[in-house]
């Protein structure tokens, strides 16, 4: 009878046939309530609806079900004012009953009827990577707004573009802004996948085999926000795809944030010098008075290393967890919530670098030497009929002959055009310049001042439409 009483002091959702408390050892090791405590609005939420569900299914009266909810915005009123866990809350779950209890006495001993912590913890998830993949997206459309802007005002600037690191053609910089805006887009598309993959709602499941009590659960979806019912209990508690489903898109993004910020800091360097980054978004150095160093940038570059690893400990973590709920998934929510708070915190500063970059038009064009329009020289000969195998045999060999001569391609003489080919007239020097490249290639997604112009105006419709 002692151990029973010892048991009877700590506020738990579980222990009746347990005659001893829990060793503090595994009290410990059982804990979460450090890591899901955030999940607490959700709880309360679907805690409300719940009640109102059991209305309907003559569990509770109108009256108890009031009675339960008004508690639950007092609990949240509490919470929100600073109320902390104390050392016997397992759980946010069990927090919140807690506080409940204290707020509406013994009715709030019924709420639970019919309900799990499985299917609890798994709809209260499910919500919150809802909620904060909307968050995530609206900053993703923030940087995308960014580099449009950025875009729009780079329409008359030219720079080289690269493959392999090495400069191979020269194009439009709104051109090279635009090819980060529609990766992001790309990105924006997987979250917003991967929040119709959350959108299913598991409550009513119990704790495997479904709820005993007749609740509406498809009205109840709807009163949650959710667009349908999970079909299977079994499935619906052990089921952590949606997790999976967000961290790859997060993962996705953090890859794609490290690209870009790649190309910056390269075009950042004095090798570079293609643009400079503002005072506020950077640092210096403890030592070297010169420095000016994008940290942002380059913490968005390793963004994928973390994010990434979050994403491979919740498959792991799952790859060995048999089918319905097991307690390994008190882990995925370190997984989770860390992807999506890092994310968090890099977007911004991230828009921010890119908002406030100064570009060096003229570095830039500097850098467009005429060997780069090697191509234009072939695609010349292929429009006076001479096949691209031969034409770039051609024009390789005066690639060749302009590199033992140190010079630039625009630098050899007429003689030495025609002995590459004969069909090279005076007028191939022309396409050894940038904006003559440029205009041939007006082609859809190419990087012609018209059709630049007409992905700018298709961005725009993208940002309109997801706004």
């Amino acid at each position: 009878m002692k151990k029973r009483s010892a048991r009877a002091k700590f506020h738990q959702l579980w222990g009746g046939r347990f005659a001893a408390a829990p060793h503090p050892s595994l009290e410990a090791v059982n804990r979460s309530i450090d890591v899901d405590f955030r999940l607490w609005p959700h709880d309360i939420n679907l805690s409300k609806a719940w009640a109102t569900a059991l209305v309907g299914a003559r569990v509770l009266s109108r009256v108890e079900a009031t009675r339960i909810q008004r508690g639950l915005d007092r609990v949240a009123r509490r919470i929100r004012s600073g109320n902390k866990p104390i050392r016997t809350d397992e759980d946010v779950h069990t927090m919140i009953d807690r506080l409940l209890h204290d707020e509406s006495g013994s009715v709030a001993s019924r709420l639970h009827t019919g309900r799990s912590r499985n299917d609890q913890v798994a709809t209260a998830s499910r919500l919150l990577v809802m909620h904060e993949l909307d968050a995530v997206t609206q900053l993703v459309e923030e940087l995308q707004r960014t580099c449009h802007k950025r875009a729009a005002g780079l329409l008359d600037a030219i720079m080289p573009a690269y493959t392999h690191m090495q400069r191979a053609q020269p194009v439009s910089a709104a051109h090279w802004m635009l090819s980060h805006f529609w990766a992001l887009d790309r990105d924006r598309v997987r979250l917003q996948a991967a929040r119709v993959s959350a959108g299913v709602m598991p409550l009513g499941s119990g704790a495997i085999a479904g709820s005993a009590f007749r609740v509406n659960r498809t009205r109840l979806a709807k009163t949650l926000g959710f667009h349908s019912i999970s079909p299977n209990s079994i499935d619906a508690v052990g089921d952590r795809d949606f997790m999976a489903d967000a961290l790859y898109a997060l993962t996705g993004l953090a890859t794609h944030l490290s690209r870009l910020a790649e190309d910056l800091i390269l075009f950042g360097s004095s090798e570079f010098g293609f643009v400079r980054f503002a005072d506020a978004f950077s640092t210096g150095s403890s030592m070297m008075p010169q420095k000016r160093n994008p940290d942002a940038l380059e913490l968005a570059r390793s963004s994928p290393a973390r994010i990434g690893g979050d994403l491979f400990t919740l498959l792991v973590m799952l790859k060995g967890t048999p089918s319905g709920y097991n307690k390994d998934f008190q882990e995925d929510k370190r997984a989770l919530f860390d992807a999506l708070d890092a994310i968090t915190l890099l977007l911004p500063a991230v828009s921010g670098s890119v908002r406030t970059l100064r570009f060096d038009r003229a570095r830039m064009r500097a850098a467009v030497s005429s060997s780069m329009m090697a191509t234009d020289l072939a695609d010349y000969l292929v429009r006076r009929r001479v096949t691209f195998r031969e034409a770039h045999g051609a024009v390789g060999s005066l690639v060749r002959q302009a590199e033992l001569a140190q010079v630039e391609l625009d630098m050899l003489g007429a003689s030495v055009f025609r002995s590459a080919h004969p069909l090279f007239a005076s007028a191939a020097r022309r396409e050894l310049n940038a904006e003559s490249s440029l205009s041939h290639r007006e082609i859809p997604g190419g990087t012609g001042p018209r059709a630049v112009r007409t992905q700018l105006a298709q961005a725009a419709k993208r940002v309109r439409k997801s706004r």
